[in-house]
């Protein structure tokens, strides 16, 4: 699926800026963006087309029997949402065979991935890797060919950090890299050493799984060290392309966090009126309807920083940084709190393994330290915001 009009107003063949975030000019010029938070007619069209395959897909009953297997990848999933709807070259111009569009589509299609805690490579590939190759300037050599396969759908390329790493941490590869999310899915591993950017075939490194925390998004520990791969950036200019790709992911995934929360309140509402106690509803009792009614406020307000995060990431916006640690600030809180709420107000169901809370829960919890905690953000905004941080 192409979009009809993407909606980053610069254009996907815009120049980096300074600071490593898209947009014309002096940062100075872009201070006067004012957010769009609504929905267009184009996304809303994708969120149906997401929506439609993962229930057809990656079904939470598909996911709960695919992670008793050990590979949580549901069969023609990433397939199908990176080449058939053409999701993985979101961010890609269109001169390389993507799509041309922005941030605010690929938060779409990560909103319905995180309804579904759907296990693929998307924010690890078509937004961190994606991201990041993108942040080395047009051209034809190694990272534009890479590109153009990742999207269509030939190519995963993964960042070879840890999924925590946060967007101003400095990090080099000099041995393994540990708790690398999706590693076993890529083909391609971004390995950023202390002379360069490198990309390294996956057949060519060694992958050892780790146990994780959240089953339906596999970590694991790269070494890299025994293949050259091909160098495609410079010390300095890789250190910034490694910077732009992790703060898309943070802006990015507070889209799919607010996918999950949404999620969480809807489920739990339906259960609520279809459980009865005492021959009523047990979402008719006063208190379950006030825990309820704080997650939608809280929920509100969450769609409202995810989608500044987006937008401000599409537009190259000079506050970008500042949007996307606001959203990451809030939005990993508030995907804990719904899911722990869906959890207990599900009573004894929800406590077990057949019910697909857990998977929430655990993929909020996870998120909650993926590329940044909501104290290291926290900072960040006191230091933008020249503020005197919390002690």
């Amino acid at each position: 699926m192409s979009p009809e009009s993407p909606r980053n107003p610069h254009g996907p063949d815009s120049p980096p800026s300074p600071d490593g975030l898209q947009g014309p000019g002096s940062p100075d010029a872009l201070r006067g963006h004012e957010p769009d938070l609504l929905y267009s007619d184009t996304e809303d069209a994708l969120r149906d087309a997401v929506r439609s395959l993962l229930a057809d897909r990656a079904g939470h009953q598909t996911v709960l029997d695919r992670i008793e297997t050990g590979d949580p990848y549901p069969t023609g999933l990433w397939q199908a949402l990176a080449a058939g709807i053409g999701a993985a070259g979101l961010l890609v111009p269109e001169k390389l065979g993507g799509q041309g569009a922005s941030h605010r589509e690929a938060a779409v299609v990560l909103e319905e991935l995180g309804r579904a805690v759907a296990p693929a490579p998307y924010l690890t590939s078509a937004v961190v890797a994606t991201e990041t190759l993108l942040a080395l300037g047009p051209g034809d050599g190694p990272a534009a060919g890479l590109l153009a396969a990742m999207a269509a759908g030939e190519r995963t390329a993964v960042l070879a950090v840890p999924l925590t790493t946060a967007p101003r941490t400095a990090f080099e590869a000099t041995g393994p890299v540990r708790a690398v999310a999706d590693a076993a899915a890529a083909d391609v591993l971004l390995v950023p050493r202390p002379d360069g950017l490198y990309a390294v075939p996956a057949a060519e490194a060694v992958i050892t799984p780790v146990t994780p925390l959240d089953l339906t998004r596999p970590l694991a520990v790269v070494d890299a060290g025994g293949s050259a791969g091909t160098r495609l950036a410079g010390g300095g200019e890789s250190r910034a392309a490694v910077r732009r790709g992790l703060l898309a992911g943070a802006g990015l995934l507070a889209s799919e966090q607010l996918g999950l929360a949404e999620w969480c309140l809807e489920e739990t509402v339906r259960h609520t009126r279809e459980r009865y106690q005492f021959n009523r509803p047990v979402g008719s009792f006063q208190a379950l309807k006030h825990r309820m009614a704080h997650l939608w406020l809280d929920l509100v307000g969450a769609r409202a920083a995810a989608r500044a995060a987006a937008d401000a990431l599409a537009a190259g916006a000079a506050d970008a940084e500042l949007t996307v640690a606001v959203a990451q600030a809030y939005c990993s809180g508030v995907a804990v709190r719904a899911a722990e709420e869906c959890v207990q107000l599900h009573g004894g169901i929800g406590m077990t393994w057949e019910h697909p809370a857990h998977l929430a829960l655990k993929r909020a919890k996870a998120d909650q330290v993926a590329l940044g905690t909501a104290g290291h953000h926290q900072d960040v905004v006191a230091d933008l915001a020249e503020l005197p941080a919390p002690a």
